[in-house]
């Protein structure tokens, strides 16, 4: 789960993380008062949406009048912003966050998160701050350092002076340093994040280390012990899709492609893709319905995938382990009837109770077709597609 600039920066905040002051707005006038009460002379106007490059793309502005806040506040509510992020098709701004100005010195880049090679927090850190990270790794990588936190010891001094070293600071921005790293640190394990991102980390011209940006991702299979995180969701950034797909618990990422999946499991909905892909077509979307699907899921289940306009046929590719081949069988015809399929169906079923699945599928009467594996299933789904 994402969140806005503004409430990261509260979270970072309550773990004594130095950041700037600033405040939220929802309209015009909310803009303009929190601009009095913080002070000039200067401001920093910023769109809040769930998407990096917001300045390149007009939804940051450093004003210098209460004015030139009016007039930033009404351009960016309601505007339609479209950075690399975002996609063509860009976000709505809904929100705003007013924030003091800055006198910036230098910019640095920090992030945090799960290195899942070692199951280890790791820091990265590199001089080149305010810049596409990963373009910096391109074209000079030796300017990026990583920096493991080992688990058994916790977060000990020691890494923030490294990383201070790393970030070439000096004198007391060290000091500041360590003490921003073991906040960051304490923020991240406490409330169960996967990625936590400041670009930039700034060093102003009195010598204060502070973040200037932050971008916080927490892990949705923790948000149960989190319910303050939890309320900090904006329903308005998310997919209204995979809005409806959470509801069913089910795993569901919008694509580009024509071709829907349902499979079951990540690893083998991935091959699935995969597979799509080698036989010249594109996946509509990442859909895994779980091990333990129940009828009433798979035909949700079956109502997103075909709510893509983009969708021209359907495979469906299950492994019965937990779950029964029967049950999907059961569900995907159950499906099929109520919403009156229009596009190509294509089933490969294997695992438990494989054959009364598929007699389920042979016996319904609707033009379903069964693949004998996936290469066969993924070919038939191609062809039919393009016979459209």
């Amino acid at each position: 789960m994402n969140i806005h600039e503004y409430q990261a920066k509260t979270v970072l905040k309550s773990f004594g993380v130095s950041v700037p002051r600033g405040i939220a707005a929802f309209t015009v006038d909310e803009a303009v008062k929190a601009a009095e009460t913080l002070g000039g002379p200067v401001w920093v106007v910023k769109a809040q949406i769930h998407a990096g490059g917001r300045g390149k793309g007009g939804g940051v502005k450093v004003v210098r009048s209460i004015e030139e806040v009016r007039k930033e506040a009404t351009r960016m509510l309601g505007m339609t912003l479209i950075t690399h992020q975002t996609g063509p098709h860009g976000r709505v701004v809904h929100r705003l966050y007013v924030e003091e100005g800055s006198a910036i010195e230098r910019e640095l880049y920090l992030s945090a998160l799960v290195d899942r090679e070692t199951s280890r927090i790791a820091f990265i850190a590199s001089t080149e701050g305010g810049m596409d990270i990963e373009q910096v790794a391109k074209t000079t990588p030796e300017k990026i350092l990583t920096f493991q936190v080992e688990p058994a010891a916790g977060y000990q001094p020691y890494v923030g002076r490294n990383i201070a070293t790393a970030l070439k600071l000096k004198g007391d921005q060290v000091k500041q340093c360590g003490k921003l790293i073991e906040g960051l640190y304490n923020a991240f394990s406490a409330k169960d994040m996967s990625l936590l991102e400041i670009n930039p980390l700034v060093v102003t011209k009195d010598g204060q280390v502070i973040c200037l940006d932050a971008k916080i991702n927490f892990d949705d299979n923790a948000l149960f012990r989190h319910k303050d995180v939890a309320e900090l969701r904006d329903p308005d950034e998310e997919d209204p899709t995979e809005r409806e797909a959470a509801k069913y618990d089910l795993s569901y990422v919008k694509l580009d492609g024509s071709i829907g999946c349902m499979v079951n499991g990540a690893g083998l909905a991935m091959a699935t893709m995969d597979i799509i892909k080698l036989f010249g077509e594109e996946p509509a979307n990442f859909l895994d319905v779980g091990g333990g699907a129940s009828k009433e899921k798979v035909t949700a289940a079956f109502k997103i995938i075909v709510s893509d306009p983009n969708v021209k046929g359907i495979l469906v590719n299950i492994f019965g382990g937990i779950m029964k081949c029967d049950i999907i069988a059961e569900g995907i015809v159950a499906a099929a009837r109520e919403l009156s399929l229009k596009v190509p169906l294509v089933v490969r079923l294997e695992g438990t109770n494989v054959d009364q699945g598929k007699e389920i599928l042979a016996k319904s009467g609707l033009p379903i077709v069964s693949g004998t594996d996936l290469s066969d299933a993924a070919q038939k789904i191609v062809k039919a597609v393009r016979a459209k």
